[in-house]
């Protein structure tokens, strides 16, 4: 093999190695979830709070999940809120109906994770714990509101009068989420 053979060889292995996405296959389509999907998955929720209703890899290894959540009324009294953290996924809500004190940030204390095999862990918010938070920056939101609670931000609600449901907008960067997830109650 002569040498300039080798160099473009060597070259076009260079830029493959450097590029994985070069070839990496991106979405032709967009994906829909209607108002009868949202409606159809919040029907199944029974007692859980919260309930994955699709999962889509948007390229470039990030996945978006769209959930619906639904709060019922609490009254934490004092400083401290129970909240949770997403070590890798960024949330955006749009509240439907309600309201509540959303909690964010702070000082936080009792670190506990969530077991890898937990169920919300590996269908809902990719590796995440609970923490007692005080100090945080608190914000009544209610229907037609819309928060981004970046990765690693501890948030949790208190003084939900009634209810609050809302749609958590799942951005997933390390794909930590499971890829195609659709609800057992919409597939086709």
């Amino acid at each position: 093999m002569n040498n300039k053979a080798l160099k473009i060889m060597l070259s076009a292995a260079l830029l493959c190695a450097l590029s994985p996405n070069l070839f990496a296959q991106r979405p032709t389509a967009a994906t829909h979830v209607s108002r009868a999907d949202i409606m159809t998955v919040f029907e199944h929720m029974g007692e859980t709070i919260d309930q994955q209703i699709k999962v889509v890899d948007i390229g470039d290894e990030v996945n978006v999940g769209v959930g619906i959540l639904q709060r019922k009324g609490n009254r934490t009294e004092g400083e401290s809120v129970t909240a949770i953290v997403h070590h890798q996924v960024t949330e955006v809500y749009y509240v439907l109906s309600g309201s509540g004190t959303l909690v964010t940030g702070g000082d936080i204390s009792g670190d506990i994770e969530f077991p890898a095999s937990n169920i919300s862990v590996l269908e809902l918010i990719g590796p995440s714990g609970s923490r007692t938070v005080i100090n945080g920056q608190t914000k009544t939101i209610s229907a037609g509101d819309i928060v981004v609670i970046p990765a690693s931000v501890p948030h949790g609600f208190r003084n939900i009068q009634d209810q609050i449901t809302y749609l958590s907008i799942r951005v997933d960067p390390g794909q930590v989420l499971p890829t195609g997830y659709v609800h057992p109650s919409i597939e086709d």
